[in-house]
């Protein structure tokens, strides 16, 4: 029997489409679901699916739970486009060149309005989005802990995988059906379980809110936490939960720093937009310097220092602003200079020309630092565009013991990973395909080349080439950095020289080599003062192979901001505030992601500011509840074998390998050919080793090394064939025998075996490389090496660990060990 839950439903049907309740804004109220609709036509086509959904299957005997049932019902069905969808909320915002970080600030500018370039598929719809409204009157209060465990892991859950209202009442009511229990432990809805964590109070996830400037009859506001606080938060009690207001305030003070490029505010440079820039780009500078002002006023206000308890004792600190990790744009906003690349003087720390950018050669006269007083002068006095500064007071001219235009550091996965090495492959690809009649052949085969080259964990492999390029990420760039020298060298030939500023394959392959032996020295922890003088050869090397290699490939003459950055400033950087290492924003990427975008993606679009400050308040809960109940990670086990393949006995060692030996890659061919007279071999070198016919051996498919990484001897690993490469150290006495890297030497298991002996022996079948050459045996500072027909068993326990050997393309039997693995 079907049944209508209440009245309502009723006389909604009878009408054939339910009246819909209009506001003084003239929006629509669908009376059924409540949700609110800005435009008739998308209130039309909702009503006719919410009338679909008001019917409620019940049960003849339960006439006395009609209300709850459908009350429950609703509760799913409204929660429809609620505010997790699991298909939308992984966004990829590596290759995002606009972001921008700053130390331990939480902020956010509310009333703005906001757009996302990368959630397009939310807002191409004829259907507008709802407005999610917190449920009224539910009896929550507050509190720092869950009401009991069942109902904290729910809720963990929901958080952690982004499980949307619907999806997890569908959890309650299974757990209910099933859990026998009299009362259950559960919340009634994931609405009241969302409400519930509203109301739990923690005194570091609670904004105060600040009117930050007033336009057009329009209240902007600052939510912000104590800047005093915050620092205590981090040093007193570390906490990955603190770093969400970090995230806020990059995320809102991003909002400041986008190109609008239609209506809706999307931008292929930015995917975030504050509607106040188009009407007034200085009222957007000023306010977002006026909130840097409020942020830092504990700081500034802050004269004899503050005492904090650290490790049971009192520690005194004096905090004080020390450097702005930002992309360029970003460095821009803070120091208040033209943000085009075109203009005069483009870069923010010194007055270099703009003609200038691409010069490897410049004096010292021809790179003046900016400094506030001349900037100040220059604002004072109505110069400031001789300098290309805005016309706003740059608030950090106030600030003592600090220098905003050199403070203002650069990022290296945006200066270099999506930066110069982003242009380094558009140029090759570029010289490829102009400086040779078949250019688009040449890059065919570096895609040919990318997907051929062999897997090893931390790289990823382009079987697709370099066809999404533009859309890479900076894990993906790092990954293509590992491996274009491999890749292009022996590319081509030199015959084709009848080209104006024609770049020879070899000068190609040595701007790679000499950018990976840069990007190696840029990741050093600490630098002495001879590692800096080493680290600026090794720039000046590169930059002067770029230049001479790209400059009539490039648009622009390679006047790059960042080029003449990473060649004239990032020396002192290091010298003035230590490694790079030290300031790379991918952390605050990663938490900027997780704390501001997917809580953006997830709201509805309207009213933003107080949906995301709730989705940030309950994911900071959930990490900090999960940290309580997260399990000691695990040593690896030494020589812990998994993916057993087969089982046999040594007497019928030679029948079973050759009723398997149709059945498995040439390369375990091999070793089943070689399996006894290497076995024999082995047992020799161990004196008074003795083994019988009637001894098991197991071959495995993968082994866990000593260093926690796992070596794979397998036809079938996700459908392709893995044989690791692996180092072998050789001791003192052996070493003397053999040319080696170092005191390692190179092979490629072919099998692992088990021998079930007492105790047992854990081995590697290895087929050995050699060098190429005993005369030069490195290339491109790799070592250069053959494959041998020289085999042995190794005790796994002694093998060094898992190694990068790629093939020279289109040589036979040349490889080179790949010694660009950071």
């Amino acid at each position: 029997m079907r049944k209508f839950a209440n009245d309502s439903a009723i006389l909604a049907t009878r009408f054939l489409q339910p009246v819909p309740f209009i506001n003084a804004n003239m929006s629509f109220k669908c009376p059924l679901c409540m949700r609110i609709f800005s435009q008739r036509f998308a209130y039309t086509q909702h009503a006719q699916k919410c009338l679909k959904n008001i019917e409620v299957e019940v049960e003849e005997d339960d006439d006395n739970n009609d209300s709850e049932k459908y009350s429950s019902e609703m509760d799913t069905r409204s929660n429809l486009s609620s505010e997790y969808e699991n298909d939308k909320v992984e966004v990829d915002d590596d290759n995002d060149v606009q972001n921008m970080s700053f130390d331990s600030i939480g902020s956010a500018i509310s009333e703005m309005s906001l757009e996302d370039s990368n959630f397009e598929n939310i807002l191409d719809s004829s259907e507008e989005p709802e407005i999610f409204e917190e449920p009224k009157n539910l009896n929550t209060k507050t509190c720092t802990e869950f009401p009991n465990d069942a109902y904290k892991d729910l809720m963990l859950l929901v958080m952690k995988y982004k499980i949307n209202n619907k999806g997890g009442n569908e959890i309650i009511r299974f757990f209910n059906k099933h859990s026998n229990l009299t009362e259950s432990s559960l919340p009634k809805n994931i609405e009241q379980g969302r409400a519930f964590m509203n109301n739990m109070k923690f005194s570091n996830l609670e904004f105060s809110k600040i009117l930050i400037t007033k336009h057009e009859d329009k209240d902007y506001f600052l939510y912000y936490q104590n800047l005093i606080q915050c620092i205590k938060n981090i040093l007193t009690v570390p906490d990955i939960t603190q770093n969400f207001a970090l995230s806020y305030e990059n995320y809102e003070y991003n909002r400041e720093n986008a190109t609008t490029t239609d209506i809706l505010g999307k931008s292929q440079l930015h995917p975030i937009y504050i509607t106040l820039e188009a009407a007034n780009k200085d009222l957007v500078r000023d306010t977002f310097h006026k909130s840097l002002r409020h942020l830092l006023e504990p700081i500034i206000l802050l004269k004899d220092g503050i005492d904090l308890f650290i490790n049971n004792e009192n520690t005194w600190f004096y905090p004080r602003v020390s450097t702005i990790i930002a992309d360029w744009p970003e460095a821009a906003s803070f120091c208040l200079v033209y943000k085009s690349s075109n203009s005069n003087l483009p870069y923010h720390s010194c007055l270099v020309k703009r003609e200038n950018l691409a010069n490897i050669d410049l004096s010292v006269n021809d790179v003046i630092l900016r400094t506030h007083d001349e900037m100040r002068k220059h604002f004072e006095n109505d110069t400031q565009r001789s300098v290309c500064i805005e016309s706003v007071h740059n608030f950090f001219w106030d600030l003592p013991n600090i220098n905003i235009y050199l403070a203002t550091v650069p990022d290296r996965m945006h200066h270099l990973d999506l930066g110069l090495f982003r242009y380094q492959i558009i140029f090759t690809c570029d010289i490829l395909k102009s400086q040779h009649v078949n250019g688009n052949k040449l890059v065919e085969e570096v895609d040919r080349h990318l997907a051929a080259i062999p897997r090893f964990p931390g790289i990823k492999i382009f079987s697709n080439g370099l066809q999404s390029i533009a859309r890479l990420t900076a894990s993906e760039y790092r990954s293509l950095m590992k491996v274009m020298i491999f890749v292009i060298d022996n590319l081509y030939d030199e015959n084709n020289n009848e080209v104006d500023n024609f770049v020879n394959n070899d000068d190609l392959t040595k701007l790679y080599e000499y950018w990976n032996e840069m990007y190696i020295l840029s990741r050093y922890e600490e630098f002495s003062e001879s590692d800096l003088e080493k680290f600026n050869d090794a720039i000046h090397r590169w930059a002067r192979m770029f230049v001479k290699a790209f400059k009539f490939v490039s648009p622009s003459n390679l006047k790059l901001p960042k080029l003449h950055s990473w060649v004239y400033h990032i020396i002192d950087s290091i010298r003035s505030y230590g490694a790079i290492n030290g300031y790379t924003t991918e952390t605050y990427e990663s938490l900027h992601k997780y704390f501001v975008k997917i809580p953006y993606q997830i709201s509805n679009k309207k009213d933003v500011e107080p949906q995301l400050l709730r989705t940030i308040k309950r994911q900071a809960i959930s990490i900090r509840m999960s940290q309580h109940s997260v399990n000691p990670a695990k040593t690896p086990r030494t020589c812990k074998f998994s993916a057993r393949l087969f089982e046999f006995s040594l007497q019928d060692a030679n029948t079973f390998f050759n009723e398997k030996k149709d059945s498995v890659d040439n390369k375990m061919q091999t070793g089943f050919a070689r399996f006894i007279s290497c076995l024999d071999s082995y047992l020799d070198l161990l004196d008074g080793f003795t083994i019988i016919g009637e001894t098991r051996i197991n071959i495995y498919g993968s082994v866990t090394l000593e260093n926690g990484a796992i070596m794979r001897v397998t036809n079938r690993y996700h459908n392709k064939v893995w044989f690791s490469d692996i180092a072998i150290s050789m001791d003192s006495e052996e070493s003397n025998d053999y040319i080696s890297d170092k005191g390692l030497c190179y092979g490629q298991a072919l099998l692992l075996a088990e021998v079930l002996t007492d105790p047992p022996l854990n081995l590697a079948l290895i087929q050995w490389y050699d060098f190429k050459s005993k005369r030069n045996p490195y290339l491109y500072g790799c070592p250069h090496l053959k494959l041998i027909e020289l085999y042995n068993f190794v005790a796994i326990e002694s093998i060094h660990g898992v190694v990068h050997i790629v093939p020279r393309f289109d040589k036979q039997n040349e490889y080179f060990v790949n010694k660009y693995i950071f």
